[in-house]
């Protein structure tokens, strides 16, 4: 049902409410915001979704993570209420935040956050996403213990490295783009969940930070030289159980791009990895053209796979947004070519964009099935 704001007009009826939404009385009372809460979706004769997004005070617009172009909130009357009715497709699952004035705010009516300016927002059709925990935007994720101070001869600069074992630690899960494992999505929760409910056997996560995601996560040997050389080595000084011979590599984006790089470029080091939504479209020179996506299907990755490896020493999980429609056609080549050199191949799709909200249950799973 579409809904009527009785001074701007919009629609036609007389229904001055959000009651098909869950909300009952007038919106902008103190009722109406005590009610209030998360994005509540409703269904449309199509089988999609109409969600209603709130924010009280100020103009503003919502800004999705690489669904949809940022889109207004509507005044109700006179009130403080600022509204939006966002048709959403099946199974989504997607990050938004709030602008006012050029400034990010995260949700407040909504408990599911990643960050301080970050919120998650899942059509009910989205699958669940077990261990995960609901962090709100002033919550302050738990950080490892162990942390290393990485100064890269080959990479240049000084980074810090965390290191969780969790379950008591095993082989080691490395995750690409640390920090957003570490402070925006909790992984060390998710991973110590997911072990003790015997998902995964214990692993030692170990945070990799990047400092110029293009430059390391381009199909280039430092940054797996200097794992190789000089990151794992410090990892075993540690004394945490840490079995490089079982390593996984997980990565999203770049990152799974620069993760199947180094199985094809260096097996004896990667031959397990987790990669969800890779840039197969990477050519050199891509990311500066217009339209990047726009080159052959799979990118330099795909040339590459085309030469004839031998990998049927690799064990790799590809996923992509179901809703990536321009990456699909790249992972599918990629998947195709992997498999056909011997890898043994997972494929699956998530309920998302290009947004790492999506990627997390795939992130657990995927780690798991690496590991045999």
């Amino acid at each position: 049902m579409r809904l009527t704001d009785p001074v701007s007009g919009r629609g036609a009826g007389t229904d001055h409410s959000f009651a098909s939404y869950g909300l009952p009385g007038e919106p902008g009372t103190d009722a109406f915001w005590a009610a209030a809460g998360a994005p509540a979706s409703v269904r449309t004769g199509d089988g999609s979704w109409t969600t209603l997004f709130l924010w009280r005070g100020a103009p503003a617009s919502i800004g999705f993570e690489s669904w949809s172009e940022p889109v207004p909130l509507h005044r109700w009357g006179g009130t403080d209420c600022w509204y939006a009715e966002v048709p959403m497709p099946p199974r989504l699952r997607v990050s938004y935040r709030f602008l006012v004035d050029g400034t990010a705010h995260a949700d407040p009516f909504n408990p599911a956050g990643a960050g301080g300016d970050l919120s998650i927002a899942a059509t009910p059709d989205a699958p669940a996403q077990p261990h995960w925990p609901l962090i709100g935007p002033s919550d302050v994720l738990p950080l490892p213990r162990t942390r290393l101070r990485w100064a890269s001869e080959r990479l240049g600069g000084r980074r810090t490295v965390r290191v969780h074992p969790a379950g008591g630690g095993g082989p080691v899960v490395l995750l690409l783009d640390g920090d957003d494992w570490l402070y925006l999505h909790p992984a060390v929760t998710a991973f110590d969940s997911a072990v003790a409910a015997g998902g995964m056997p214990p692993v030692t996560l170990v945070f990799l930070p990047v400092r110029d995601r293009e430059a390391e996560f381009g199909c280039g040997p430092a940054l797996w030289e200097a794992v190789r050389d000089e990151l794992l080595p410090l990892v075993a000084e540690t004394g945490l159980p840490a079995d490089r011979d079982r390593l996984v590599v997980a990565g999203q984006s770049l990152g799974g791009l620069s993760a199947l790089y180094a199985a094809l470029e260096f097996p004896d080091l990667v031959s397990r990895v987790a990669c969800q939504s890779a840039s197969f479209w990477w050519t050199p020179g891509a990311p500066d053209l217009a339209d990047p996506l726009g080159g052959p299907a799979g990118g330099a990755l795909a040339a590459r796979l085309r030469e004839g490896p031998d990998l049927s020493g690799l064990r790799i999980a590809f996923d992509v947004g179901e809703h990536e429609t321009r990456m699909l056609p790249h992972c599918e080549q990629v998947e195709t070519l992997t498999e056909r050199a011997g890898a043994t191949v997972r494929v699956s799709r998530s309920a998302s964009g290009h947004d790492r909200a999506g990627w997390r249950h795939a992130l657990l799973r995927d780690a798991a099935w690496a590991l045999g």
